[in-house]
Formats: structure tokens, C-alpha cells, sequence
């Protein structure tokens, strides 16, 4: 039990003491980045699905 108080005791020192957190425009610059980042990627799967799905329909109504 004793190990485990310590690795909790060490554990809230390094995440206050020691790890750099982002700044608040740091952390909205990351969230827009991978916000977009997503977008593109939604529409570049969307495109790709449309075009498969036109392309069976063309070669099942052969």
C-alpha cells in the first residue's frame, strides 16, 4: 500500500511541477488545427464513398 500512496504522491508532483502545459492559445490553435484537419479528411472519405458507389451502381447495372 505504501507504494502505491508514493506513486500517487509522485505522480500530482511531476503533472504539477514538472509537465508543461499548453497555453490557452496554444491548446485553441491545436484544437482548430485538428478540427480542420478532420473536415478535410470527412470530405476526402465522403468523395471517395460517392465515387465507389456510383462506380458499382455503373459496373452492377452492366
Amino acid at each position: 500500500m505504501r507504494k502505491f500512496i508514493n506513486y500517487l504522491k509522485e505522480s500530482w508532483t511531476e503533472l504539477t511541477k514538472k509537465v508543461t502545459w499548453p497555453t490557452w492559445d496554444k491548446l485553441q490553435a491545436s484544437a482548430g488545427l485538428v478540427l480542420v484537419a478532420t473536415l478535410i479528411l470527412a470530405v476526402v472519405i465522403f468523395i471517395i464513398d460517392f465515387a465507389f458507389q456510383h462506380l458499382m451502381e455503373l459496373i452492377y447495372s452492366l
